[in-house]
């Protein structure tokens, strides 16, 4: 699963370098098509991707979540604006292995330091939750670790989605939930590979759907969202980060 980890992790960290503000998000979409489309072996996760929680096939390369968007974000015709907050998930499937993960940042010049609270927070829940993937521990102990970090920030948690197995397919047994209880759950073996996804509001754990997509999960009261997730393997070793972007 490696090849599909880094390849995950490289377009992510090109991504990060290109967006800027007057950036459209269907340039974000097609860059990716492009780099799946040059890669051997390489197919999107997401194209006509038809799960329960969403209405409909997805129908692009990448999730685009801005501002109050936080997760399943479908790309659209719009320019990023000074000081928006964007979230991108991506998952590819790479000669039958998937690799998935999802980066947080704010674009231009004013960047609000409460946005920039949010982002850490939940890149810190993430390397909590990693820290917690070792064999010999559990479920909970993962999500638990998670939910620690929220709090101590004082962001609310959602339970609806979460982190999740990874592996032939990009959503696989084990539910991660955001939060949980410690020495509680499945028991972490060596040779498990799952994706661990912190994501959390400012102010609140309610979301919905976007009707005119019906797919785009916003915040029920227009507050923002950020979310950060890797791919990794539970190893005798403890866990190893899959879709690395140095």
């Amino acid at each position: 699963m490696k090849p599909a980890g880094r390849f995950v992790g490289s377009i992510l960290k090109e991504l990060r370098a290109m967006t800027k503000v007057g950036t459209n998000l269907l340039e974000i979409d097609e860059f990716v098509a492009k780099k799946i489309a040059d890669r051997k072996g390489a197919e999107s996760c997401y194209v006509d991707y038809a799960p329960d929680f969403g209405t409909g096939p997805f129908a692009h390369y990448i999730c685009t979540s801005v501002n109050d968007a936080v997760l399943h974000g479908i790309p659209f015709d719009y320019d990023l604006k000074d000081g928006d907050l964007v979230s991108l998930d991506l998952a590819i499937n790479v000669d039958g292995w998937v690799g998935d993960s999802a980066i947080s940042f704010v674009v231009g010049k004013h960047q609000d330091p409460e946005d920039l609270r949010l982002i850490k927070c939940t890149q810190e829940a993430l390397e909590a939750g990693i820290a917690q993937a070792q064999p010999g521990n559990r479920l909970g102990d993962i999500s638990h670790a998670i939910g620690d970090v929220a709090r101590e920030y004082g962001y609310p948690i959602n339970l609806d989605f979460g982190g999740h197995g990874v592996g032939r397919i990009m959503h696989a047994d084990p539910h991660i939930a955001n939060d949980g209880k410690a020495h509680h759950g499945y028991h972490l073996r060596p040779g498990l590979v799952i994706a661990i996804e912190p994501w959390f509001l400012k102010t609140t754990d309610e979301i919905y759907q976007d009707p005119k997509d019906g797919w785009t999960l916003k915040s029920s009261d227009g507050s923002r969202g950020a979310h950060s997730e890797h791919t990794l393997a539970i190893t005798e070793d403890g866990p190893h980060i899959l879709t690395v972007r140095e």
